[in-house]
């Protein structure tokens, strides 16, 4: 059974509740994300002269099926991380390294990185690091590893997540590869790679039930005088629209607070999923892993300020070394490197030229 929480922290750490209330429920929030997605995204594919016609896609199904394969098994591995005593903090910390697992499978796959990149990558990822220290200490939230587990269960969990770190690596460069190849949009990306991912679950129905069954025997939240309080003592409270915080208590008073918590998260997660493949449609995997990065400052900073506490020292430094590395990245990225090749073929054309003027004369 869920405990009784704030109103605040309710909506804000969704995930972070139920999985410390419910370890195994990872699998059960992982279904409505994969669910409510692949049918926010079926219309997407409808043909343009029938509703109901999917449009053949542009990819071969069996490549799909492949990415959704490991799409499921990634998603999978992060959560089940959390049965073997892996706290949230700390599975947020180890996953800020996927720009660095990212570049290092870009170089297995024959992609050349210039020293600026790279450094700006590490530097990126240091202030991540340093980024969530700072959350979590403002947050009064544990970054060790739990006193409690046994030495195998954390080993094993943190096996669990490098596994998880590398698939997702290669996943990227694999997605990258297949946009190169094919030109698909991002929307056919989002839709198969959800849809054919469903029948997967199926193995595993049991544990959904079971699951679904304990978060529904929850109690409803109270959030109507919660979120009175909250408006008094909390800044950020002021910035959300009183229709939307009406709307959102009156549902999640009507419902258990198990099920609100998971289709609150489903939402949520829809509208990062689609950014993400949208942007992974147009960059490369490590510019993507970078871009998240930042999102992922951005969202503690946001909390820190919603929750009406002052930026640290730690947040700062943290800060400055996520923005600054990320614009030299950019600079790197998209202005050194493609201006030094435009060079080269100048220079190129130039001594063909000369060449074939010395061969004439």
């Amino acid at each position: 059974m869920l405990p009784p929480v704030g109103p605040l922290s309710t909506i804000l750490l969704i995930f972070g509740a139920i999985i410390k209330s419910e370890p195994s429920s990872g699998l059960l929030i992982t279904f409505f994300q994969f669910a409510l997605t692949a049918l926010a995204s079926y219309p997407t594919q409808f043909s343009p002269g029938s509703p109901y016609s999917v449009t053949p896609p542009t990819v071969p199904l069996q490549r799909w099926t492949f990415i959704a394969a490991m799409f499921f098994t990634i998603n999978m591995l992060n959560n089940w991380a959390f049965a073997f005593s892996i706290s949230v903090p700390v599975h947020i910390i180890l996953r800020s390294f996927g720009s660095v697992t990212t570049m290092i499978m870009g170089v297995f796959r024959g992609k050349r990185y210039s020293t600026l990149q790279v450094l700006s990558v590490v530097l990126l990822t240091l202030g991540v690091l340093v980024s969530a220290w700072a959350d979590s200490e403002g947050k009064g939230k544990s970054m060790s590893l739990e006193n409690q587990a046994s030495t195998s269960d954390i080993s094993t969990g943190l096996a669990i997540l490098l596994l998880a770190q590398l698939m997702s690596a290669w996943m990227g460069a694999y997605v990258e590869d297949t946009y190169a190849m094919y030109r698909a949009s991002w929307t056919e990306n989002m839709f198969y790679s959800h849809i054919f991912s469903l029948p997967m679950f199926l193995p595993l129905s049991r544990s959904l039930r079971e699951q679904y069954a304990k978060l529904a025997a929850t109690t409803p939240l109270r959030l109507q005088d919660g979120l009175n309080s909250s408006k008094q003592h909390l800044p950020g409270m002021t910035l959300l629209p009183g229709t939307f915080l009406d709307i959102l208590s009156n549902t999640a008073e009507s419902l258990p607070q198990g099920i609100f918590f998971v289709l609150v998260n489903a939402l949520t997660q829809l509208a990062c999923i689609s950014g993400v493949n949208l942007l992974s449609s147009k960059s490369s995997a490590v510019t993507v892993t970078i871009i998240l990065n930042i999102r992922k400052l951005v969202s503690f900073i946001f909390s820190t300020i919603l929750f009406g506490h002052e930026l640290s020292a730690k947040m700062i430094v943290g800060s400055a070394l996520v923005f600054g590395s990320g614009a030299l990245y950019g600079y790197e990225t998209s202005w050194r490197l493609p201006a030094q090749r435009r060079k080269e073929k100048v220079a190129e054309g130039e001594a063909k030229a000369n060449g074939s003027a010395k061969r004439i004369a």
